[in-house]
């Protein structure tokens, strides 16, 4: 008994030995691991969010080149082969589209499906709507079949802006300083596409349009490697209205959202004369490669997508509207002073008169708005602008271009102060009308509602 009892005693204070001593190690270890542990994981959570940032910038990389290539010929292209009676009608398509495309998609995105499912067949369908497109033009369909083709990739490309938008401020931790680096990708992308499209000599070549749906399609295999987006919930019993995303015009009745959207949606209208004449004077004027020298706006769009952030810590929103409708007038002024200098200063200030409006006014909506609308509220923002603003600015810049054509040619000094006069007009309203707050898009979080 005497010997078992020892056995059993001797096994007891062994066992409590051994586990004192792993306790006492295991402390030890912990107390020495612990700091190195976290620092590694800190920096692999670092290492992870830095890839992360890099997919989001390759993804408005990629694209703004696939917007360019398709967007900056397009006119060319058309003219090429004897398709500008339908010209207008081809850029009227993504303002027609845009009346009922993006709210559709964000009313899809916040209530049924992870954006990021939604982007990706936006993008598929966008290539292979600009497959039919080229193919029509190179087999020399009919123009009303062209221009059918192009009003279905205007309803795929339409929503794409504001659903990447979404995808990307829901990755963000701080939208204000963030958000300008990654976007002025989009930007680098827009310039790659037009010297792309100038160096391979497709300025007005159906190529560049085949060229545009391949870089579409890596649009789509690059939504494969974005951080996932859980679903939302599907809600149930929907109105159609809200089905359809109208329930966003909600969001109007706060004034400062209302003055920020009607700023930007009243803007579009003298820029809309932009894009589809600019080239035009360009070449009149003695340029060749028109897409290329294009291509300097989204210089000086980059330095202010670096500097926007810093903007917006110190100064007020009011200011940087107002800074960027400066610049809108200025860009005017300078082309309607009609030299080869001039012109080419009034292409470089569009780069800063767009990001400080139109890219300020998303980061304001990701600010101001309640997540649950945001897809909505971006969306709304793609209707107003690319919808009511773009398709009134292309109709009115048309308008004013027959009125300053005469037999001897465009009278582009008139025709470019007239765009002048009206951005001056919108500034105006947006002095008068927006009311702010001291601390410019600081806002406490429970005032962060619709």
């Amino acid at each position: 008994m005497k010997s078992a009892y020892s056995v059993v005693k001797h096994s007891f204070d062994a066992v409590v030995g051994i586990t004192t001593g792993l306790f006492t190690s295991s402390r030890l270890m912990f107390r020495l691991e612990l700091p190195g542990l976290l620092c590694g994981v800190v920096r692999l959570m670092k290492k992870v969010r830095q890839v992360e940032v890099m997919e989001l910038a390759l993804l408005y990389f990629l694209q703004g080149t696939a917007g360019a290539i398709w967007m900056v010929p397009l006119s060319n292209v058309l003219d090429a082969h004897g398709l500008h009676q339908i010209r207008s009608f081809a850029f009227a398509t993504i303002a027609l589209a845009a009346f009922f495309s993006p709210l559709f998609f964000g009313s899809m995105a916040d209530r049924h499906l992870s954006p990021v499912r939604v982007l990706r067949w936006l993008a598929v369908a966008t290539t292979v709507a600009i497959v039919l497109v080229s193919a029509s033009i190179q087999c020399h369909a009919n123009r009303w079949l062209v221009l059918a083709f192009i009003q279905l990739y205007a309803l795929c490309y339409t929503p794409i802006s504001s659903i990447s938008a979404t995808v990307i401020f829901e990755r963000l931790s701080n939208a204000r300083q963030q958000f300008g680096r990654i976007r002025s990708m989009f930007t680098l992308g827009w310039l790659a596409g037009c010297m792309l499209v100038s160096v391979l000599n497709m300025d007005a070549s159906v190529l560049a349009c085949y060229a545009g749906a391949a870089v579409w399609l890596s649009v789509a295999l690059a939504t494969l490697f974005l951080p996932a987006i859980p679903a939302p919930v599907s809600a149930m019993h929907l109105s159609w209205r809200e089905r359809l995303g109208l329930d966003a015009l909600g969001l109007l009745k706060n004034r400062d959202h209302r003055v920020v959207f009607l700023t930007t949606m009243l803007l579009c209208i003298p820029l809309a004369a932009f894009y589809p004449h600019t080239p035009a004077h360009l070449r009149q004027i003695g340029f060749q490669r028109t897409s290329a020298w294009m291509g300097l706006g989204q210089v000086s769009e980059m330095v202010a997508m670096f500097s926007v952030g810093w903007l917006l810590l110190r100064w007020r929103l009011k200011w940087i509207f107002l800074a960027g409708l400066g610049f809108s007038v200025l860009r005017f002024v300078f082309c309607a002073l009609n030299s080869k200098a001039w012109l080419l200063a009034g292409v470089a200030l569009h780069g800063l008169s767009y990001t400080l409006i139109f890219v300020t006014a998303q980061i304001y909506l990701d600010q101001r708005v309640d997540p649950s609308w945001r897809a909505r509220a971006q969306a709304l923002m793609s209707l107003l602008n690319s919808g009511i603003g773009n398709l009134t600015g292309y109709l009115v810049s048309g308008f004013w271009l027959d009125c300053c054509t005469s037999p001897a040619g465009t009278r582009w000094p008139l025709f470019w102060s007239g765009m002048a006069v009206m951005s001056g007009a919108v500034a105006i309203y947006f002095v008068t009308a927006y009311q702010g707050r001291k601390l410019g898009l600081e806002r406490p979080a429970t005032e962060r509602g619709v």
